[in-house]
């Protein structure tokens, strides 16, 4: 059985840091074997195909490896498959299609996020900013952009995802890796 994924890479070309061309993202995947390989942007977006029945956390953690050997520097990644990403953004909570793609974001965890863990967010302290979360993702609504949001700022605080890798995508790309996975 083949399954359609995306993977998600955390923390990559920004700034001239941590570079990884994209040409070679896709010669590193089709070298573990997986086909029909695309990228998306330069911020780490990637979709393939694989017969692999490993689960999303080892493909992550077989890419992650690879990663650090070709390139000498850790990328934590994210490996969701196609109906996840599509169910995710049915499951959206905010009126997505009445937003520019750069007010709303979707930030992807590695595992399940529970409301306890944002009990000390005040989501009334930064309306109009707004958030709700889903299943191993936060739904982030920032009508002047994740750049100059405080909401995003708490959200996304180290002492709130620790022990998870937390990655965010404008819903430009949300959609975009929705129609990648589905489309091939």
């Amino acid at each position: 059985m083949t399954t359609t994924y995306a993977l998600l890479l955390r923390g990559i070309n920004v700034s001239g840091h941590r570079r990884l061309p994209m040409p070679e993202l896709r010669e590193l995947l089709e070298g573990l074997g997986h086909r029909d390989v695309r990228t998306y942007l330069q911020s780490g977006n990637a979709v393939f195909t694989t017969d692999a029945s490993a689960s999303e956390a080892a493909l992550a953690t077989t890419v992650e490896q690879a990663i650090e050997e070709r390139f000498g520097f850790t990328c934590a990644c994210l490996v969701r498959d196609g109906a996840y990403l599509s169910a995710v953004a049915d499951a959206c909570p905010f009126p997505a299609a009445d937003l520019e793609g750069k007010q709303l974001h979707a930030v992807y965890y590695s595992a399940p996020v529970t409301p306890d863990r944002f009990a000390a967010v005040d989501p009334e302290a930064f309306a109009p900013e707004a958030f709700a979360l889903g299943d191993r993702v936060t739904y982030l609504y920032t009508p002047d952009g994740l750049g100059r949001s405080k909401l995003a700022e708490a959200v996304l605080r180290p002492s709130l995802t620790k022990d998870l890798v937390a990655t965010a995508r404008n819903w430009n790309t949300v959609r975009k890796l929705v129609e990648l996975t589905a489309g091939a």
